[in-house]
């Protein structure tokens, strides 16, 4: 294989080009990993503290895939979004939350739309008007202060076609096992040609040696 890159240069730029768009891929990866680590870190912390406490709160943070285009164009469908649990008077006019409908048509499905009005209930808690950007016409029940999870803080597009790829044993190769590979590969191949680099200067030197040794004994 040394020698075709060697002998074709097309095909060592367009290894290098594969090289660096697999590490590209691979450290986003492995960013997100980081992120979703430290969310999963303090969702645990927070879980935890909540059960000790005798408190009974959606999770910190969450994330959903969107499947409806009812908040079209602002979030489309595939689109992932994280979400962040605020104090029920925290939410405002405006914000995008998500929360379980208690509206009968669609009870009990959990609802990405966006705050239009806000109605203060007799224990001074804050239920929610909302309505779809897509939509025509505002959601038929108030979303509930126990049934908001949170405010949409991150959107990430089309994140949910790249789930649904990483999903599938294809996916899981095409975009994880073979850009692994490659790298290790072409890391192999530098190593390789670096251990016999050595190896050649170390034995030109030597050979030089021998014979500046050699000519000084014919001179004797």
């Amino acid at each position: 294989m040394t020698d075709i890159l060697k002998k074709n240069k097309f095909l060592r730029i367009a290894y290098k080009i594969y090289h660096k768009i697999a590490e590209i891929i691979l450290y986003a990866i492995f960013v997100v990993l980081i992120v979703a680590g430290f969310m999963i870190a303090w969702y645990f912390v927070d879980t935890t503290s909540n059960i000790k406490n005798g408190i009974h709160k959606p999770p910190i943070f969450g994330a959903y895939v969107i499947i409806s285009p009812s908040m079209h164009p602002t979030i489309k469908v595939e689109d992932v979004i994280v979400i962040k649990r605020k104090k029920n008077n925290e939410y405002k006019v405006g914000d995008i939350i998500t929360f379980e409908s208690t509206d009968p048509r669609y009870f009990g499905v959990v609802v990405t739309h966006r705050i239009v009005g806000r109605e203060k209930t007799a224990n001074g808690k804050y239920c929610f008007r909302t309505k779809g950007d897509n939509n025509n016409t505002e959601d038929n029940a108030l979303a509930k202060p126990d049934n908001v999870y949170g405010k949409v803080i991150v959107k990430i597009p089309k994140l949910g076609y790249v789930k649904n790829i990483l999903t599938t044993s294809i996916g899981w190769i095409l975009f994880i096992v073979i850009p692994c590979l490659g790298i290790v590969i072409y890391d192999l191949i530098k190593l390789f040609k670096s251990v016999t680099y050595k190896f050649t200067k170390k034995n030109q030197i030597k050979n030089s040696d021998d014979k500046s040794d050699g000519d000084s004994i014919d001179h004797l």
